[in-house]
């Protein structure tokens, strides 16, 4: 990825602290695969950074491009109304160029993370955890995740 382009992972917030933990633990995993790429978080209701701030945030680095990453699994109200709408992003676009600071920078919106073979693999291996927590064993032998009854 250029360097040029900043990311900001976009959380739907929580009264809770766990949605905000796991979209900054993203956030620190998307910067660690995009060494020279500066990643920031933003959230859109009740935590902060507020989407407003996360854009904000990005004064003074550089940026000539942002990607807003909704962590979101699937399409739904928040990422295909309420978050454009929040970030100046018409109606059926997924950009638009916006101020920070003295500088017009590109903003593009990606899609939530939807379906896809890593979102599967990593259920599966949740699934695993849970059976293991159950006995400590798993059964593999014909292809399908089993518990050991004993």
């Amino acid at each position: 990825m250029e360097n040029n382009t900043g990311i900001l992972v976009l959380g739907h917030g929580s009264s809770l602290p766990f949605n905000k933990e796991v979209v900054n633990t993203v956030a620190d995993m998307i910067g660690k695969c995009n060494e020279n790429t500066i990643v920031k978080t933003a959230f859109l209701n009740i935590d902060t950074p507020t989407l407003h701030e996360g854009l904000k945030s990005f004064e003074g680095t550089g940026v000539s491009r942002i990607v807003a990453l909704p962590c979101f699994l699937a399409p739904g109200v928040h990422t295909t109304k309420d978050i454009p709408r929040v970030l100046g992003i018409k109606e059926g676009d997924n950009r638009t160029m916006i101020r920070v600071g003295e500088e017009e920078i590109e903003l593009v919106y990606a899609e939530p993370l939807g379906a896809d073979p890593c979102i599967a693999s990593l259920a599966c291996r949740k699934i695993e955890d849970a059976l293991k927590d159950q006995t400590g064993m798993l059964d593999y032998s014909d292809g399908k995740i089993r518990l050991n009854q004993h």
